[in-house]
């Protein structure tokens, strides 16, 4: 496939992009005098209510006498703390990525015979259409998996008879089979660029039935096949954690705003997935990744607070990695005490440290975990405080798994899909009207001037 042509224009289009831009931008003083709410990172912290949803909670403050005071945070599936979830299905030693998919989409945890027939029905659903992986991941590979999953979402379209049906029977089949096929699509994608891209040897390995989508992910996903207890482990927690993170975030909100205009499922989780891609909402993991790597080359020390302190405070002034001011893996538009899914990430990723030798690495997390608030709030000026998000130990969690860094962002669509599924379910329940939020005009009012004249 060739590039498109555009470099004879190349000059005109550098030019058009001035007067776009100039064109485009607004006063931000006008933000504040019209009390714009563009989210949680808004002055108050309140963001403003758009809708209402039984599925997640985000719980990381209280009012007391009109004030909000930052708590620690917790996150709710379906009313269920969502530690005591994890705490539940670890002490059982069984994985528990599918039991929570069962319990966002229908409410309720699943007993037995309950989980093993939704798990069958995920196994049957996890092999993609004959000659899809050769026509639409080999023949195409792209060197973006997000790109590869929301071109094979819309795909799907042409081999769905029942597309366009939004009965709640017909979503919910659809939701499931993406769910199952997600994994699939994102692992061959991977080695379909490693493959065109990087030169390294072609592998397909098929799902197994009797695996987890944990398991069948590093199944997949390595040459060998191989993996342990721990990684398989730690890999459906991550899965877990972040399943579902209420309705107002940027991709869940998507869904259910494509989904109110009476639009199919595919193009619904296409949507959803073109929002999760963003470095804002689902790539910051590995900016994290990349932070440490540059963090590591620059410091002689890495047990020396003042060492690390320094680094710290060079990122903040944007003299260090890529300038951009921010110390990714801190701070959240949610929470200010604790993340409760970093929390509980950090404490497995702490043991597989110790099995993978890399326990000087994860002290070095740690550390910066401990001193990074401090120094933010020795630069600038917050409203409320910081703390480590999960994206701070996931990439970490991911590199000791052996998962590239361009699957990051994939595993968190393979995990958030779950939600996005529930959610365009609920909307599709509840919503009689589309979602159309107001946008105030600023422009000044000016005359049509006659072509001859301007």
């Amino acid at each position: 496939m060739g590039n498109f042509k555009l470099k004879e224009h190349k000059r005109d289009i550098e030019e058009l992009s001035k007067l776009a831009q100039k064109s485009s931008l607004i006063n931000q003083e006008l933000f504040l005098k019209y009390q714009v709410k563009r989210g949680l990172r808004d002055l108050d912290g309140k963001g403003v209510l758009v809708g209402l949803t039984e599925i997640g909670e985000v719980h990381s403050y209280i009012i007391d006498e009109n004030e909000m005071i930052p708590v620690p945070g917790r996150l709710m599936y379906r009313g269920i703390d969502v530690t005591d979830l994890a705490d539940g299905f670890i002490k059982s030693g069984r994985n528990g990525f599918e039991e929570t998919c069962y319990l966002l989409l229908f409410g309720n945890l699943p007993n037995k015979k309950q989980l093993a027939d939704f798990e069958q029905i995920l196994a049957d659903y996890r092999y993609l259409p004959d000659s899809f992986v050769r026509d639409m991941i080999l023949n195409a590979p792209s060197k973006d998996m997000m790109n590869v999953l929301a071109r094979s979402v819309l795909t799907f379209y042409s081999y769905d008879d029942r597309a366009d049906d939004t009965s709640i029977a017909n979503v919910l089949e659809q939701c499931i089979r993406l769910i199952a096929c997600f994994p699939s699509i994102a692992v061959y994608g991977y080695h379909a660029y490693s493959h065109y891209h990087e030169n390294k040897s072609l592998f397909i390995h098929s799902p197994k039935p009797e695996l987890s989508t944990a398991e069948n992910i590093l199944h997949m996903l390595r040459p060998d096949s191989q993996y342990t207890k721990l990684e398989s482990t730690l890999l459906d927690l991550a899965l877990v954690l972040h399943a579902e993170h209420g309705g107002g975030n940027n991709s869940s909100f998507v869904t259910h705003v494509v989904t109110s205009s009476g639009t199919d499922t595919y193009s619904v989780m296409s949507a959803a997935l073109g929002s999760l891609k963003g470095p804002r909402h689902g790539g910051a993991n590995i900016k994290v990744v990349q932070m440490f790597d540059d963090m590591k080359k620059n410091l002689k020390d890495w047990n020396s607070d003042t060492e690390i302190e320094e680094y710290l405070m060079k990122l903040l002034k944007k003299e260090a990695f890529d300038c951009s001011g921010l110390i990714y893996g801190i701070g959240h538009a949610v929470y200010s005490i604790s993340d409760p899914r970093c929390l509980v990430l950090k404490e497995y990723a702490q043991e597989l440290a110790k099995e993978k030798g890399l326990e000087a690495e994860f002290n070095l997390y740690s550390k910066v975990e401990e001193l990074a608030p401090r120094v933010i709030a020795e630069v600038r000026k917050m409203y409320k405080g910081v703390s480590a998000n999960v994206d701070f130990y996931s990439g970490f969690v991911y590199k000791m798994l052996g998962i590239p860094n361009e699957m990051f962002t994939p595993i968190f669509a393979i995990s958030r899909i779950a939600g996005w599924s529930a959610h365009r379910i609920e909307e599709i329940v509840n919503a009689g009207k589309i979602i159309r939020p107001a946008y105030k005009s600023v422009a000044q009012r000016r005359e049509y001037i006659d072509i001859e004249e301007r």
